[in-house]
């Protein structure tokens, strides 16, 4: 249970989690951390003395530096009051405790200006979230905002730090980058409009020693799907700090209104002293409890057409697919582009969403029948945000996208972007969504981002720098309209592969489309990356012909198969082209998956091997079963692997796989297992292991 104190000799406030505690101070207007580590009782963390002031005397520690004073850092509120006035000077005003939140309300001593910062805890997790709220409580000039972040975070001093985060682009996604921290400021950000496959919104960091089971490890994630800033800084004296937000340094200044208040995304802040893999654990079964729609849902095993006809669709052709995949064991059947207006290509069409009269006489909610007559549910692509200028839609409302006066236009992908800050362009989009859904028989969509924002400017707007902030929570709201009105509808993230993954749409989304690369052996560092804070319920990951269509390389359909059972399995591909032999394997490794897929889902991760052998673990939270699944892309001449040692077992059961063999969960963590015997030779092996806990003991 998460608990809130306050000790008022002190004036420190103490949130604690299950294994953690967050202790913040007031020292006159200011409020600084003084705690963020292992769990310490009330009367601990007042003890706790408070950091000194850099050696030329700035503050450190402040949970959200501003402009004004001795401050030097990259601050987390810029404003502009009326006058040219960027230095603010807050004084405590009050403060709330509820039973899971902390609000603490500052306010500046001469202008009409008050900040809340606010803390929750949740219960089970040690993952702690923090926002800001800014007011504007007068009634005459707007106060010009610049930069507000969702928090800041003071690390204790260590004598070294190293920072982990990902990177990526399109295809290459969640690449993991683990290095020493430089003094100064880095900042990572996305400044195209999404969290784009450049970058993605958390970081960790760590003394230098943390292994994947133990050391000490902080993280920072934002849920926000939008732009962002999160800088990291490391001054001499040991001082480091994190501060992030919506929004980044190229994005216009917004006008705080009289009267008006503005809220933040969520930063999360985790801290845990089980190493990287507990971090992993730690923001997996917080997702799983507190954000992800469904979660004790299983996720189905789903065909996708794209790989099989790319844009060209029509009724009898998806059909036929459809009575190709249905006997395998698919799910849930999703058609992807080319199934509305005069879309041919990428070249138009985006924008025009009724069925494609040719392609599609009798509506696609004939084909979404047909796929229900074979048990599946039905799901279609779509792309909200986009219009193609070739477009009647484009052609109708010029002034939706996003452009700038005396400017031309920049498509990408023949594509402009639309305004989802607008409420009439948010209006009609939710308008033709549930249309499609009712008219459609649509069960799931798959909701496709496809570029970046240029020119994103909003002529005539009052207010135009608002288009950042706004857009993104213009899609939220038609996300979260659409599926109250539809509660059974279910909803896929993608943006160019894994352009869009964060925790703010994995709570309006039930799994991501991790990335348009689908080679299984460039997939295994990619939902790596991605797995270090977004968990496996989530994760899409598609079984794909060979040779892959993005890469070209060659690989056995068992070794696609288990690469992609690591997350939510899904086919593409023309499976009409498979050879009988091909189909059965695929039916048997999709029954098999659906055997153990509950535990990959929802169990917990352990990332056990990497490098030439790569091996995970999923276990489930009560000890009673495992799955181990282990791929070697190389084999080398000479090379043997060494038994793996399992994580997190009961070391006084015995285990059965199966086959029937049985094993000791002592040895199996204490000696490890063979999976050596259980790979094949050769270039590109892969096996699965399923252990199921038996009554008997190890002694027995």
């Amino acid at each position: 249970m998460t608990s809130i104190e306050f000790d008022p000799s002190t004036r420190t406030f103490v949130l604690s989690t299950p294994s953690t505690t967050y202790a913040v101070r007031l020292i006159g207007g200011s409020v600084r951390q003084v705690h963020w580590g292992q769990r310490l009782s009330l009367s601990q963390a007042a003890a706790v003395p408070m950091r000194p002031p850099a050696p030329d005397g700035s503050i450190v520690g402040e949970e959200l530096p501003h402009e004004g004073g001795l401050r030097f850092g990259p601050a987390s509120l810029v404003v502009e009051f009326p006058g040219g006035v960027r230095a603010v000077e807050f004084g405590y005003a009050d403060h709330e405790i509820t039973a899971d939140g902390l609000r603490i309300g500052l306010v500046d001593s001469a202008f009409p200006l008050r900040l809340d910062l606010n803390y929750r805890g949740y219960d089970g997790s040690d993952v702690i979230a923090r926002w800001a709220t800014l007011s504007h409580t007068g009634n005459r000039s707007p106060i010009v905002v610049e930069r507000l972040d969702s928090a800041a975070w003071s690390l204790p001093r260590r004598s070294d730090y190293r920072l982990t985060h990902v990177t990526g682009e399109w295809a290459a996604e969640f690449t993991l980058d683990r290095a020493r921290l430089p003094y100064g400021e880095t900042t990572t950000t996305s400044r195209r409009g999404t969290t784009r496959h450049q970058s993605n919104p958390w970081l960790a960091l760590d003394p230098g020693d943390a292994t994947e089971e133990s050391g000490e490890v902080w993280s920072v994630a934002l849920a926000w799907s939008g732009g962002f800033r999160l800088t990291a800084t490391r001054d001499l004296s040991g001082n480091v700090a994190v501060a992030g937000g919506a929004g980044h340094d190229a994005a216009a200044a917004r006008h705080l209104m009289p009267g008006e208040k503005w809220t933040t995304p969520i930063a999360l802040g985790g801290y845990t002293r089980d190493g990287f893999g507990g971090l992993s654990r730690s923001f997996h079964r917080y997702a799983r409890d507190h954000v992800i729609p469904y979660p004790d849902e299983i996720r189905p095993v789903l065909y996708n057409t794209w790989e099989a006809t790319y844009f060209d669709v029509n009724e009898a052709d998806q059909c036929e697919l459809a009575r190709a995949v249905a006997p395998l064991g698919i799910e849930l059947f999703v058609v992807d582009d080319g199934w509305f207006g005069r879309r041919v290509d990428d070249r138009a069409g985006l924008g025009d969403w009724q069925p494609s009269a040719t392609k599609f006489p009798n509506g696609v909610g004939a084909l979404a029948a047909e796929v229900h007559d074979l048990g599946m549910r039905f799901g279609i692509w779509v792309e909200p945000e986009m219009v193609n200028p070739d477009s009647d839609l484009y052609r109708a409302h010029p002034d939706w996208v996003l452009h700038m006066p005396q400017r031309d236009r920049t498509e990408i992908r023949h594509q402009l972007v639309l305004n989802f800050a607008r409420p009439d362009v948010v209006a009609w989009a939710l308008g033709w969504l549930d249309e499609l859904v009712v008219a459609g028989s649509v069960d799931f969509l798959k909701w496709d981002m496809n570029r970046p924002f240029t020119e994103a400017g909003w002529p005539g707007a009052a207010d135009p720098g608002r288009l950042w902030f706004d857009h993104t929570t213009g899609v939220y709201e038609v996300i979260d309209r659409l599926r109250a009105a539809h509660p059974n509808l279910r909803i896929e993230s993608c943006a160019s592969g894994g352009g869009r993954a964060d925790f703010a749409i994995m709570s309006r989304t039930d799994q991501v489309w991790t990335s348009d690369n689908t080679d299984p052996v460039d997939r295994l560092p990619i939902q790596d990356g991605f797995g270090q804070i977004y968990p496996a319920l989530v994760m899409g990951a598609w079984v794909t012909d060979s040779p892959n269509p993005v890469t070209g390389r060659t690989t056995p359909l068992r070794f696609r198969f288990h690469s992609a059972m690591a997350g939510v399995l899904g086919l593409s591909g023309d499976v009409r082209a498979w050879s009988p032999d091909e189909r059965a394997e695929a039916a048997e490794l999709i029954a098999g998956y659906k055997r153990i897929r509950a535990v990959v889902q929802r169990g917990d991760l352990h990332r056990l091997a990497t490098g030439r052998l790569t091996a995970v673990e999923y276990v489930t939270a009560d000890r009673s079963e495992c799955v181990v699944l282990a791929w070697r892309p190389m084999s080398r001449h000479g090379a043997t692997e060494q038994p793996i040692r399992l994580r997190s077992l009961d070391p006084d059961a015995m285990y059965v796989d199966d086959d029937g063999a049985t094993f000791s969960g002592a040895v199996l963590m204490a000696y490890g297992l063979d999976v050596a015997v259980r790979l094949p030779t050769g270039d590109y092996a892969s096996t699965v292991v399923h252990l199921r806990r038996i009554s008997q003991t190890a002694e027995a």
